[in-house]
């Protein structure tokens, strides 16, 4: 009798402290272990409740943090963060003050909250990926081999959806030389980087969601971002409809049987 083998992946949740709906929807799928884990944005000022809920749980998934470097006012100085594309041209000159800065406060916070670093650093808008983030990541966690977090690694074209193209190929050429300047440092890191799909077009994650499943290589990060909508998120993101098909398509009473199906197995969802 041939054994069937299995695939392992992450499925991590991004996003977690954007607003209360975003929060209790991670929340509500961690406790149904249908999550890996969920990467924590630390730098609003509703973040101390969120992160007291959030560590309440009992589970093995993955607590994280999601490194926030556009948009937003900065926890470190309230200044309004730039967007991704100035913030790209700016990370091309050797200025690391200000993103060393905010990277600190919003670890500090983290660390405050769970009383620990956290078990992987990713980044929105893949911001982590990013020269000045990357010497953040080896200055602070170089005297720390055997604690450091682990990494999200470089984006994959494999078990990508039509129409996202072109948003993988953008990211992968932020991750050049990502994994392998990061390993050498000493970091492990996970990936490939799955979960591009067009939030835009309704309905588009379920389909998504099997490509998922049935096509990322073994070890794989699946990134999605669950939610319900809210006003602050409204407030916050434009990415808002979306979350609630993610969350209600990953909540899904079949979906231990669709992973069953494709030979999946979710990380961190088991204490085996």
């Amino acid at each position: 009798m041939t054994m069937r083998k299995l695939r392992r992946a992450w499925l991590i949740a991004d996003d977690y402290g954007l607003s209360p709906g975003v929060s209790a929807a991670i929340r509500a799928l961690l406790l149904q272990h249908r999550l890996s884990g969920t990467g924590c944005m630390t730098l609003f000022n509703d973040w101390d409740g969120e992160a007291r809920a959030l560590a309440t749980l009992d589970g093995p998934f993955a607590i994280g943090m999601h490194l926030t470097l556009t948009d937003f006012p900065a926890l470190s100085d309230g200044r309004t963060m730039p967007g991704l594309k100035r913030l790209i041209a700016a990370s091309a000159r050797p200025n690391d003050e200000a993103i060393f800065a905010e990277a600190d406060a919003q670890l500090a916070r983290f660390r405050q909250a769970f009383g620990r670093d956290p078990a992987f650093i990713d980044g929105h808008q893949h911001v982590h990926f990013l020269p000045p983030a990357r010497r953040w990541l080896m200055t602070r966690f170089s005297g720390m081999p055997d604690e450091r977090p682990w990494l999200r690694g470089a984006p994959t074209l494999k078990a990508a959806p039509a129409g996202v193209t072109a948003k993988i190929v953008f990211a992968r050429l932020l991750a050049r030389g990502f994994d392998t300047q990061m390993r050498r440092h000493g970091f492990r890191i996970n990936g490939p980087l799955c979960g591009f799909y067009d939030w835009r077009r309704s309905g588009a994650f379920g389909a998504a969601l099997d490509l998922f499943l049935k096509s990322a290589p073994d070890g794989s990060v699946i990134m999605c971002h669950p939610g319900q909508v809210d006003d602050l998120l409204r407030a916050r993101d434009i990415f808002t409809d979306a979350r609630e098909e993610e969350a209600a398509a990953l909540a899904a009473e079949g979906l231990p049987t669709r992973l069953d199906a494709a030979g999946l197995v979710l990380m961190g969802t088991s204490d085996e």
